[in-house]
């Protein structure tokens, strides 16, 4: 009688603080400087985990230290579009973090196996583009994945409390039935990594209408730098498609792939005032890894550059309205490496299932089996005993920070490759590249924490 009792008074509250949460967001847009701070207390009272009221607490810190991130904050709440808010906004922060991410972290303890966060899923690997050093270039291009599988998938995602989900491909803006599954499935988040340029006026309204779409376009830099990699046109084309949304009251973030030749041009404070001055509300800051199509090595950023990312990224973030996220530098907010099923995973076109974007290894297909089993995973399974793979987050990534763990894995899991060319990484003239660049890290990073030790005493 107690536990049923319990879990009555546990679904009121959810109840009562979803209603409530709604009813702020509704008028979020008509009053930000108030709405917000009543938009997190409604937060906080929802939270069903320490950690996730302290989150929040950070929240409205940064929110009263860095007025950028205010003006962040206030700028969605006026300028963006209602169903976007409703949609997006809510089950991203909702579904996916305050109820979801809780639910999750239940079944791992119940069911014996690590349950993510968010799943990175591959539609279709067509692209009507052929960038120079595609990560997914090698991909085979016919390889595309059926609307019921996929169905299917976000269902059993939503059963384990996944809320989140990534497009990227191939150019997912392809996918015939892209709008028509996130409509289905209302109540998930997709952000989608895309092109750009496939949204004309008509993909902008069908994403505003749908509700839970976030594009993420990628640029290079400027249109010189853009258009040498990715094609004559493009960054007209792209920043194009920034205005129809922009114009329409999306929520859209910018990918930028970061290289020895253009670092100091995509974190330049007049690219970053441009991104602003688009409409771009959020970005993520990918180092160049040579895999895919024609790996190029000496593309990588050195470790003086790298090194430089980890102080500008943070300043960036503190100082414009743009919160931009280093994939790899940043991995002391995620205490290392978040692949291989610990906070998610990546689904090919073809349905092989990667422990992460950019390590092109495989033990099973989505097709054979459910996504219960998958998480299961001997690759995962490898995976996860060695993470983190360094006691230094700095140093988070089994690919270009510790390649020895990368081959352990592959080994203890009998991984295959899910393309010719992917296992180049781990041997040969690549893998002795990633070794050397990887011990020369090592030793940079090194320097930086002595420096912040000093800085300290």
């Amino acid at each position: 009688m107690a536990k049923k009792w319990t879990a009555n008074l546990d679904f009121a509250k959810r109840y009562v603080s979803e209603k409530v949460l709604r009813e702020i967001l509704d008028y979020l847009s008509r009053n930000p400087e108030k709405n917000i701070s009543k938009l997190l207390s409604a937060g906080k009272f929802i939270a069903r985990r320490e950690e996730h009221r302290k989150a929040i607490e950070s929240i409205e810190k940064s929110i009263t230290d860095y007025p950028a991130i205010r003006l962040l904050a206030e700028g969605i709440a006026k300028e963006t579009h209602p169903n976007i808010i409703q949609r997006l906004l809510y089950n991203w922060s909702v579904n996916n973090a305050l109820l979801g991410i809780p639910r999750q972290q239940q079944l791992s303890d119940k069911l014996g196996f690590n349950v993510p966060n968010l799943i990175l899923l591959d539609p279709t690997s067509a692209c009507n583009l052929r960038c120079e050093g595609c990560w997914a270039g090698e991909y085979a291009k016919s390889d595309m994945l059926e609307p019921e599988l996929i169905d299917r998938i976000l269902r059993e995602a939503k059963e384990l409390g996944i809320y989140w989900i990534v497009i990227s491909g191939g150019e997912p803006f392809l996918y015939p039935h892209l709008f028509e599954l996130a409509a289905k499935h209302y109540d998930m988040a997709f952000m989608i990594y895309t092109n750009g340029t496939l949204i004309d006026d008509g993909a902008a309204d069908r994403i505003i209408e749908v509700g839970n779409l976030s594009p993420v376009l990628s640029l290079e830099g400027w249109e010189e730098r853009t258009d040498r990699r990715r094609g004559k046109g493009v960054f007209q084309r792209v920043t194009a498609a920034m205005d129809r949304l922009k114009k329409r009251g999306a929520i859209f973030g910018v990918s930028l792939t970061a290289t020895q030749e253009n670092m100091d041009e995509i974190t330049s404070d007049e690219f970053v005032d441009f991104l602003v001055e688009k409409g771009v509300r959020y970005g993520w800051i990918f180092h160049y890894i040579p895999i895919g199509r024609n790996p190029n090595p000496n593309l990588m950023l050195t470790p003086e550059q790298r090194a430089y990312l980890v102080e500008r990224v943070p300043f960036i973030r503190t100082h414009w309205p743009l919160f931009l996220t280093d994939f790899w530098n940043d991995g002391e907010a995620t205490q290392g490496c978040i692949a291989g099923g610990r906070r998610y995973f990546h689904i090919t076109a073809s349905g092989m299932v990667e422990p992460c974007a950019f390590v092109h290894f495989y033990v099973d297909n989505i097709r054979d089996k459910s996504l219960h089993d998958i998480l299961k995973s001997p690759l995962f399974t490898a995976f996860q005993k060695h993470q983190p793979f360094c006691d230094d987050h700095l140093r988070p990534c089994p690919l270009i920070d510790v390649p020895t763990a990368l081959r352990e894995i592959v080994t203890e899991s009998g991984a295959k490759p899910t393309h010719e060319g992917a296992d180049t990484v781990l041997a040969g003239e690549i893998g002795e590249f990633l070794d050397r660049r990887s011990a020369a890290w090592a030793a940079t990073v090194k320097e930086i924490r002595a420096k912040e030790s000093e800085s300290q005493a």
